[in-house]
This record gives structure tokens, sequence and C-alpha cells, in this order.
């Protein structure tokens, strides 16, 4: 959960690095809730908390997404390859610094 919470706090920085915990576990708890007002919707039969979630999420999601990408060393432009984003957000990040800061495991937060 601290993760998720710390993306949001960093929910318009598109620079920096972000580690894969940072990211799947956005991911995790942004389908959870995704999926949980899915479900009320369709009990009150409306998307509208759905729908306004998901565009208050879009913006920390792409720059969460870009700072993966920094992580292993790629552009953020890397997002918009299918399967190949999902590659390198899967992959173990730069260990030393690269061209995009330090390394996020030598940070401690």
């Amino acid at each position: 959960m601290n993760y998720y919470l710390k993306t949001l706090q960093n929910y318009a920085n598109f620079s920096g690095r972000a580690r894969r915990t940072e990211f799947w576990y956005f991911i995790l708890f942004n389908g959870i809730i995704l999926l949980v007002l899915g479900l009320i919707g369709v009990l009150i039969k409306t998307s509208v908390f759905g729908n306004i979630y998901f565009l208050a999420m879009l913006v920390p999601g792409i720059a969460v997404g870009v700072r993966r990408m920094h992580d292993v060393g790629k552009s953020g432009w890397c997002l918009l390859i299918p399967f190949y984003n999902f590659v390198l957000a899967s992959i173990e990040g730069d260990d030393l610094t690269n061209q995009y800061g330090l390394d996020p495991k030598d940070i401690i937060a």
C-alpha cells in the first residue's frame, strides 16, 4: 500500500526511476479499486464512479510507467510499444546510476 501512496504523491513526476515493486503494486491496487468500483457501478446501474477514478489515475499511471521504463534504461516512449513494455516492466532495472537518475534501491526513503 505504501508504494501505491508513493506513486500518488509523485503523480505527475515523469523524471527519475521507479522500482518494479512500485509499478506493480500501483497496477495491483489500481485494478482492485477499479474492480470494486465496477461492481458497485453494476449494483447501482451507473459507471460514473469507475470512470472518474480511471480518469483521476490516468496521469499517475502513465507517470509511474514512464519512471519504470527509465529504471531499465529506456525512454518513456517505450510504453507505446505493445508487449515490449510488459517485458521491460517485468525485468530488473539497472543496478547503477543511469541517464535517468540513481538506482531507486539505493535511495533510502
